[in-house]
């Protein structure tokens, strides 16, 4: 059984160029300039992510296990928590008046 493989940018970029690929070329079949592809490696970039997985066959998440699943990190106040809950009193009143 081999062991899975990890991605890093440096893994990433190797097998981009092993399959005659360079990151501005595959930015430019995206339709996107090369500078936004640059910050793939500092900061989220769905587009060029997504891009880079398709090329290489490999499912995003793997390849940016750190981003995917996407997750929220809204913060809600208690009064916001209530309301989603259901369990505002002042809501509660208005909607049994009504």
């Amino acid at each position: 059984m081999s062991k899975p493989r990890t991605w890093d940018r440096h893994a990433i970029k190797a097998e981009l160029h092993r399959r005659g690929m360079t990151m501005a070329a595959l930015a430019k079949l995206a339709g996107s300039t090369p500078a936004i592809f640059g910050h793939v490696w500092t900061r989220p970039v769905r587009k060029a992510e997504q891009a880079i997985a398709d090329f290489l066959k490999v499912p995003v998440a793997d390849l940016f296990p750190d981003r995917y699943p996407i997750r929220s990190s809204r913060i809600l106040s208690r009064a916001n928590e209530q309301l989603l809950n259901g369990n505002d009193t002042k809501a509660q009143a208005a909607r049994d008046a009504a």
